[in-house]
């Protein structure tokens, strides 16, 4: 892909949300952040591929990335563009509309598709949803993101992330308050590690490509979440009693 003349440049409103969420994230856990983005990729453009806990998960990932110089477009859902007021900021900050489960929902990837073309750094959960993997490993992907990056040519680095789940719980605004009173007395830890580019410049040679290579983008998910939660292996310690689980999207890791 050639590199755009001129790059996306992040609205003043968006840094300062970052700003923000380096705070927010501050008063509520201890954040971790390690790995780093290439230099010359911080500025896309680039696909941050990250796992998805919580909903708290936004908010690290803006802390995150604050921390290592990058300014992401991110992919949410519809439902936060239609808040009064946090759908506007969204919309002005640049982000992605992607309204799941309607016939509008393809044209969130048209939509990524023109903000890589601009020199965007855009992230995404590969996943589609918040996991709801008993032991809290990524779920099986879906391919838009793949397609995406097979398409555009654009780096994809994996982000993992682990306990966020621990700050906000699955229903949340169900439950917040309690929660937040919980994490502003025992301050979690809250670990991001930016991983290597995932190689997929191979992945689109015969038919099964975009799965193939969303397998690929999870499996270095899943390989930079291990060192993360080195003394939960199987299951989390924290249990959110709302939150549902199901297996019929376990992701199988393919084999070294």
């Amino acid at each position: 892909m050639d590199t755009p003349t001129a790059s996306w440049q992040p609205p003043l409103i968006w840094r300062g949300a970052q700003l923000l969420a380096r705070a927010v994230v501050g008063a509520l856990a201890r954040l971790e952040v390690s790995g780093d983005v290439p230099d010359g990729l911080r500025r896309g453009p680039l696909i941050l591929a990250a796992n998805h806990l919580s909903p708290f998960d936004p908010v690290v990932l803006a802390a995150a990335c604050r921390a290592r110089g990058v300014a992401p477009r991110i992919m949410a859902t519809g439902g936060l563009f239609r808040a009064p007021l946090l759908g506007a900021a969204m919309r002005r900050a640049g982000h992605i509309r992607v309204d799941r489960g309607t016939a509008a929902v393809h044209r969130a990837l048209d939509d990524a598709a023109g903000a890589v073309a601009a020199g965007s750094v855009i992230l995404v959960y590969p996943e589609g949803r918040i996991g709801l993997d008993p032991g809290l490993w990524p779920e099986r992907g879906k391919t838009g993101t793949a397609r995406l990056a097979l398409a555009s040519g654009a780096p994809v680095v994996p982000v993992a992330q682990w306990g966020s789940h621990e700050v906000l719980p699955y229903r949340a605004p169900k439950g917040m308050l309690r929660a937040v009173a919980r994490a502003l007395w025992r301050r979690p830890v809250v670990r991001v590690h930016f991983g290597d580019p995932v190689a997929l410049t191979d992945a689109d040679a015969a038919p099964g490509a975009a799965r193939r290579a969303t397998d690929r983008i999870i499996d270095a998910i899943t390989d930079a979440l291990v060192p993360l939660r080195p003394d939960e292996p199987d299951r989390p310690r924290h249990v959110d009693p709302g939150r549902p689980t199901g297996t019929s999207r376990t992701h199988r890791r393919r084999l070294p």
